[in-house]
């Protein structure tokens, strides 16, 4: 991990989900569409229904986990990370938004120095290495972050991962609005959505749309 001494006195200039550094496609292949499903868990409940649903579609998905989450649900995150149709990635150590003043997203108040950037990193990265995962992939809760803050991940050694299709609305979206935007996602698209509100319309959303989308072109991928 950097020293945060590198970054002192460093004054961010933009602070947004969609910034230069933020990856938010995937790779496409002639002749198929190609989409990336995403689910965060933040914190709370498991949606076991959603994931049921991947298995029985056999449609792989990059599961981003935070570590309040993993500690409540410890047993869980190590099944799927047993699972080869899940990679499993780092939502972050306290789920915060990543920045290096503190800025807030949704009333929830960002890292405040490169001190804490490295450690919302870093302090998940090793709770995910005790359950066998060696994470590459980073998504701050809220998926805000500050230019700054992107380059302390790059330096740290991982990619952020953004997304292209927001696909349940922080898990506010109805049923048929989830199975919309990712029916009409575009060639290369990573969707993001949740995974840890079980009454919400994901689940339904995503198996109408495995439903839909079964004898079509589509590739399912996790990120690479």
């Amino acid at each position: 991990m950097p020293s945060p001494d590198t970054y002192a006195g460093e004054v961010p200039t933009s602070f947004d989900t969609h910034l230069p550094g933020i990856v938010e496609t995937v790779p496409t292949v002639p002749g198929e569409r190609t989409i990336a499903l995403t689910f965060d868990a933040c914190g709370g409940a498991y949606d076991a229904a959603l994931i049921d649903t991947l298995r029985e579609f056999e449609a792989p998905a990059t599961l981003f986990l935070a570590q309040p989450w993993i500690d409540s649900h410890e047993d869980i995150a190590r099944e799927l990370a047993a699972d080869r149709l899940f990679q499993i990635e780092n939502h972050g150590t306290r789920h915060v938004p990543l920045s290096v003043n503190g800025h807030a997203a949704y009333s929830i108040r960002g890292t405040a120095s490169p001190a804490e950037t490295i450690e919302e990193i870093a302090g998940n990265a090793q709770r995910l290495a005790d359950l066998g995962v060696r994470s590459t992939w980073f998504r701050s809760g809220t998926a805000h972050y500050d230019d700054v803050a992107v380059r302390i991940a790059r330096d740290s050694g991982v990619r952020i991962a953004g997304f292209s299709v927001n696909g349940d609305r922080g898990a506010t979206a109805s049923a048929s609005e989830v199975a919309s935007r990712i029916q009409h996602a575009d060639d290369g698209a990573i969707v993001l959505a949740h995974m840890n509100h079980p009454h919400s319309g994901t689940a339904a959303g995503v198996r109408l749309a495995l439903e839909q989308l079964r004898d079509s072109n589509i590739r399912f991928v996790a990120l690479q």
